[in-house]
């Protein structure tokens, strides 16, 4: 583990009170945030097995219109969405301080090694982006996936700026949440480091569930991976440049290439 991998150890807690308090907080974090992403998931995905014809004829789309023929109000809406979505980052980042472990940097979200968490992340999101893609093809092609629509914005001159800050705040909230803050807490509660994989990884395969069965074992995949390297690395800084640039990819990708190459599946 690399040197600065110290500051995301636990802090010591005993048995009782303290660790009853982080179980809830753990908890109550997570059910307003990736917890109630999970459920919701669940939800659809048992919509979509109930719904007449396949997976593969359905369609999970993202980053839709909320106003298609109001631009300015659509985008309102947009950042609106993004910004709300990020306040659980701003709770644990409070969480972590009165705690007293340094705020976020505690779980190695901070500007102290930029490049290295930028080449990390790239050389991460290389070797996942493309397998999960041949996945996804694969998955839909076998039945287990819906259509993914990554984007459904009008063509207005905020699209492409909207579709990056979207990717940035997934990559932000999940790699934040369901890496950094929940394994902290699951080490202080006293799980083990493969009870703590399996829920960290669980946990991001079930609320990408809505994506059917293949967005469920991919990112499962994906989550066993990152939760290695979060051990390693001590950081989830090359976790969120990772998450980022694959969203990144897809986003604006999906929205330059979707009906005009023919391998791209679209709703």
């Amino acid at each position: 583990m690399h040197a600065e991998a110290s500051d995301a150890a636990p802090s010591s807690y005993g048995d009782g009170p303290a660790r009853t308090t982080l179980r809830r907080e753990t908890l109550l974090v997570l059910a307003l945030s990736l917890g109630a992403s999970a459920l919701s998931s669940l939800i659809s995905f048992t919509g979509s097995l109930t719904e007449p014809g396949g997976l593969a004829d359905q369609a999970a789309e993202l980053n839709t219109s909320r106003a298609p023929d109001r631009p300015w109000l659509d985008l309102a809406w947009q950042l609106f969405g993004i910004a709300t979505a990020l306040v659980p980052v701003a709770l644990v980042a409070h969480l972590l301080t009165r705690e007293g472990a340094g705020g976020l940097r505690a779980v190695g979200f901070d500007r102290r090694r930029p490049g290295f968490d930028a080449t990390r992340g790239l050389g991460v999101a290389a070797a996942i982006g493309g397998t999960g893609l041949l996945l996804y093809l694969g998955a839909r092609a076998a039945g287990f996936s819906l259509t993914i629509v990554p984007e459904n914005l009008p063509d207005v001159w905020w699209k492409i700026p909207v579709l990056i800050l979207s990717a940035v705040q997934n990559s932000v909230l999940e790699e934040v949440i369901v890496v950094g803050y929940l394994l902290r807490r699951l080490d202080q509660t006293g799980w083990t480091a493969m009870g703590a994989l399996a829920a960290s990884a669980v946990l991001r395969g079930t609320y990408h569930l809505y994506q059917g069965i293949g967005g469920f074992l991919g990112n499962m995949a994906m989550g066993v991976i990152f939760v290695l390297l979060y051990r390693r690395w001590g950081r989830v800084g090359p976790l969120v440049a990772a998450h980022a640039f694959i969203d990144i990819v897809a986003f604006v990708g999906y929205a330059l290439l979707a009906g005009k190459v023919s391998w791209l599946p679209t709703a």
